[in-house]
């Protein structure tokens, strides 16, 4: 698995980013992350029941990731259409405000390492990146374990403050400089 340091994998992959027809898709690449901090978190299967209470999770805290000047893309190894499909079909992923990336050919998830070895699904994995594309902070869940997106916001917040952050900080306290 890619961790800490190394620099996140080029990829160019579709996503879902709209359900105005004719706009539902968009290509995306790892250049489009460059010159901002992103956050890229992985769910194993569309049309499930952990995974839309994450994707929403991230979703409400979408404004959060704005304000940290921070992409948001999410990302399974299901196709475009059938994200498309599921965002059409389950209402609480109607109005998501961020990409959802498909990578069909499970690349970027073989070259991440996440890819859980029997049905080939990728694991509950999230990536910080910083504005390099280097990856900062890998976490990564059972496949039946939700994330706690506030911690994902918490050490997104506490890299971007390039100090020392003691534990259990919060952003807006003091850091250990």
């Amino acid at each position: 698995m890619l961790t800490i340091g190394q620099k996140f994998p080029e990829f160019k992959k579709t996503a879902v980013v709209s359900l105005e027809p004719g706009k539902e898709f968009k290509t995306i690449t790892n250049e489009d992350l460059k010159g901002k901090w992103s956050v890229v978190f992985w769910w194993p299967k569309d049309f499930t029941f952990v995974c839309p209470t994450e994707i929403t999770g991230f979703n409400d805290h979408f404004a959060s990731f704005q304000k940290l000047n921070a992409n948001l893309i999410g990302a399974s190894t299901d196709s475009e259409f059938v994200h498309l499909a599921w965002r059409n079909d389950h209402p609480g992923l109607r109005q998501l405000q961020f990409p959802m990336l498909a990578d069909t050919s499970k690349s970027l998830a073989e070259d991440l390492g996440i890819l859980e070895a029997d049905e080939k699904i990728a694991y509950r994995a999230t990536f910080i990146l910083d504005e390099e594309g280097v990856i900062r902070w890998v976490s990564v869940n059972d496949l039946a374990i939700g994330r706690n997106v506030p911690e994902v916001l918490r050490v997104l917040g506490a890299l971007q403050t390039g100090e020392l952050t003691p534990c259990d900080w919060e952003p807006g306290q003091a850091t250990l400089a």
